[in-house]
């Protein structure tokens, strides 16, 4: 392969073959591991609510739900995939540290994994259930959609809040497919707690998105436009906060169409409670540290939503 020079290259590892240059760039940019435990969790409580709140006995197939995880993990990682394209011209001016701009795999090697992806999905939910190509469809015309950044890339950008929301709604489509392992595939009615689940989902993404990109004023750098660059620190800690609101409120109203018993609104509020401390602190005192800690809770967050949502709940009733 042709290699970017730059002063993050490393010949040794961009000269390396495919496969160990691909384990690397999953590595920094997409942890199959730790985003496939997630995802995992993300689409088992997408199932898992939608039978809760039909009223649903035990759980789907389990051939089902690994071949549904194959596709919304690797789904995901399209969404990686498309944004080293979209994003290319920005990584190669200000953030030459990524794999792609320093050379260690190429645009074009991600073209032929993102295809080959591709192929195995819409080969897989062939086999084991085409009327969920229906769904799958769906997601991916809005992901090509996102990868050309809805031919308005230009009004986008000077707009974050129109930004953020229209790139997050890949997140409740990817759900809206997990779910239907349920409901669709049973030929029944999708619940109506299904929206506010998609809503929690919906504003997990938001939350996760600035809560990545809320920095202590010293980290911020030249061309990586921030939350905290834009709005200031402490107006988008303020905002991350209103988020992590929002969603906790969404998720009350999912518990409450789920028939949760009181103990669930318990653990609820006891979660957002503690997730708003390091906002906190952040906001009273602010250091790298502290801006960092934001970033994890609001992955803490995520988590802990998907399994109050659906798995503790489903792991309940299939063992307790």
């Amino acid at each position: 392969m042709t290699t970017q020079q730059n002063e993050y290259s490393n010949p040794e590892e961009n000269n390396a073959s495919f496969i160990k240059r691909f384990w690397i760039y999953q590595r920094e940019r997409f942890p199959l591991l730790a985003h496939g435990i997630m995802i995992s969790a993300f689409s088992f409580s997408a199932i898992a609510y939608s039978r809760i709140s039909r009223g649903a006995t035990g759980f789907i197939s389990w051939q089902h739900f690994l071949v549904g995880v194959f596709t919304t993990v690797t789904l995901f990682l399209l969404v990686r995939i498309f944004d080293e394209f979209k994003d290319a011209k920005e990584d190669a001016m200000y953030r030459k540290e990524l794999p792609v701009p320093r050379g260690l795999i190429s645009l074009k090697e991600l073209r032929s994994v993102g295809i080959l992806l591709f192929l195995a999905q819409i080969s897989i939910n062939l086999i084991f259930f085409p009327k969920m190509l229906i769904i799958y469809g769906i997601v991916i015309f809005y992901l090509c959609l996102m990868g050309k950044e809805f031919f308005v890339a230009e009004w986008l950008k000077k707009r974050p809040f129109w930004y953020v929301t229209s790139h997050m709604l890949i997140i409740p489509l990817i759900d809206i497919y997990a779910s239907g392992l349920d409901w669709l595939l049973a030929d029944a009615d999708a619940p109506r707690g299904l929206l506010f689940f998609f809503a929690v989902s919906f504003m997990n993404g938001i939350l996760l998105e600035i809560g990545r990109k809320i920095r202590n004023p010293s980290d911020e750098k030249v061309g990586v436009e921030t939350y905290s660059y834009l709005l200031g620190a402490k107006k988008a800690t303020r905002l991350w906060i209103l988020i992590l609101f929002i969603t906790w409120v969404l998720s009350m109203a999912a518990s409450y169409y789920a028939g949760y018993s009181v103990l669930a609104y318990i653990i609820l509020t006891a979660i957002f409670m503690l997730s708003c401390i390091p906002a906190v602190l952040f906001t009273n005192n602010r250091s790298s540290k502290r801006a960092k800690a934001i970033e994890l809770t609001s992955a803490g967050w995520t988590i802990d939503m998907y399994l109050s949502l659906g798995v503790v709940p489903m792991l309940e009733r299939l063992f307790g």
